[in-house]
């Protein structure tokens, strides 16, 4: 049956470097691709796409995965045979219900999305994308019902970032953090004078922006051996593989836009990196979830670079490059990179409001995927939202509607995952500093190597063994529970404001 199985992972490992040289022309796409180009990159990752799907999908997969499962249930349950044919078979049942022809439209309407998505951002207009969004959640809806629900389409596209976690689940965490948050919001806006961070506002050189941002990414181990850091017009990730890792940022003329955008995709690299090399091209060579996969991105972003023994170490380092620094004290510049108020930007909002704009998204998303919301209407809806849970209204479509990249390329069911991400955080967070009593002073003096080791073999080395409600669980020993990162901010944000 060894023979078998190696054949298994031989016909599987086709659809994943499909896959791969897709995500290669996704990010060449978002990083140079000339404008014009558009078209054409549609119709190559149309053809990529429907090759992938009918590779994962092939009959003879699919009889080779049934013959090998009854073996696979003979073994060690976390050994890495086992981990593959039950990835495998969650990832093949929900693949082979998506027709070939739909999984071809899908990726030639992504790259057509984005390329309209850019050009209406361009003009601050919607109208210019509502074309490409109406044909995008149409074909998500037919994809979600293919992949069929227990009653909302939503459940069936929330599967595919974060399996084993309902839609019904999802509501319950985030009326709990709403019920939390929202007051706490209002009260540290009541008193947003009792924080001065208008020297954080502009005047900061973009190419020594540039070069901090590498400082820091070496000193949290990133490799750039196994990676590289580009610029694009939304902040992403891409792993073809762990030995080669893309990410991307935006600079803009304030401290903290590029730089902790920076940090946050370093989170995820280096979740990336840490994926064994030799599980490439595997069901198991992945992530466990995109919850699991924010929970690194804002662990190291929000909990670790916000914190104020991060500061001790790299506020003499950022004087180095930005002259301006050198007279801010560190409580100062400490209180100013976390002060809180309602914005319009979800990557740039502060670590206190950013849940509130997933907030306005998943409901957003729910009610198009109903039908209760036309594609037209959205504009309003969103301007809506964001009085009601922020007080603030966008002035144009850029600030508002047009911000986020997910929606240009069908990722619908992919926004709580931030959340999700930033419950787990605090979780992880606290369980390794139980495991290593003195992490914090770790950071104070810039030294990353113990929390890195810990979430390598906690989280990353895991790969996609376990789901990850499976993997949370397994590592703190509890579910998404979000009453740890609700003490984390209540505290945090009690103390900067003077609650």
């Amino acid at each position: 049956m060894r023979e078998a199985f190696e054949e298994l992972m031989a016909r599987y490992r086709v659809a994943a470097e499909l896959a791969e040289a897709a995500a290669v022309l996704d990010w060449d796409q978002q990083c140079y691709m000339p404008p014009a180009g558009a078209e054409g990159r549609a119709e190559v990752a149309a053809r990529l796409g429907r090759m992938a799907h009918e590779a994962l999908t092939s009959p003879e997969l699919g009889e080779l995965l049934s013959r090998v499962e009854p073996w696979a249930r003979g073994l060690d349950p976390e050994s890495f045979e086992a981990s593959c044919v039950r990835a495998l078979r969650r990832e093949y049942d929900r693949a082979v219900r998506v027709p070939a022809d739909l999984a071809g439209e899908l990726a030639r309407q992504a790259a057509a999305g984005f390329a309209a998505w850019i050009e209406a951002r361009q003009a601050r207009d919607f109208r210019v994308f509502q074309p490409a969004l109406e044909r995008t959640l149409a074909l998500t809806v037919e994809k979600a019902d293919a992949l069929g629900h227990g009653g909302e389409r939503y459940d069936a596209l929330l599967d595919l970032y974060e399996p084993d976690l309902g839609t019904a689940e999802v509501a319950r965490i985030f009326a709990r953090l709403r019920t939390a948050l929202v007051p706490l919001v209002q009260a540290v806006s009541e008193r947003a004078d009792r924080i001065r961070h208008d020297f954080l506002a502009s005047g900061f050189d973009e190419a020594e922006q540039w070069a901090f941002g590498l400082e820091v990414l070496r000193a949290i181990g990133f490799d750039f051996r196994r990676g590289r850091l580009d610029r694009s017009e939304h902040p992403f990730t891409t792993a073809f593989h762990p030995d080669d890792v893309r990410i991307t940022t935006r600079l803009r003329d304030d401290f903290g836009t590029g730089l902790f955008g920076t940090i946050h995709e370093g989170g995820h690299a280096l979740y990336e990196q840490g994926i064994p090399s030799a599980w490439r091209g595997t069901p198991v060579g992945t992530t466990a979830s995109l919850g699991i996969h924010e929970s690194q991105s804002r662990l190291w972003e929000n909990v670790i670079g916000r914190s104020r023994e991060f500061w001790e170490h790299f506020l003499p380092v950022a004087r180095r490059h930005f002259p301006a620094l050198g007279d801010v004290p560190l409580d100062d510049f400490y209180r100013a990179i976390n002060a809180a108020a309602p914005s319009f930007i979800r990557v740039e909002a502060d670590e206190l409001t950013y849940n509130l704009h997933i907030f306005l998204r998943f409901d957003l998303e729910r009610r198009l995927l109903s039908g209760d919301l036309p594609v037209g209407e959205l504009p309003g809806a969103w301007r809506e939202g964001m009085r009601s849970l922020l007080s603030v209204e966008p002035p144009d479509d850029l600030a508002g509607v047009l911000q986020d990249v997910h929606w240009s390329q069908g990722m619908i069911g992919y926004f709580p995952t931030y959340t999700l991400g930033n419950v787990a955080s605090v979780q992880l967070w606290e369980k390794a500093r139980a495991d290593n009593p003195g992490l914090s002073d770790d950071v104070r003096r810039g030294e990353f190597g113990r929390i890195l080791s810990w979430l390598r073999a906690n989280v990353h080395a895991q790969g996609a063994s376990f789901t990850g409600v499976e993997l949370l669980r397994r590592a703190t020993g509890r579910a998404y529970d979000p009453e740890p990162y609700l003490a984390y901010l209540d505290a945090k944000y009690r103390a900067l404001y003077g609650l």
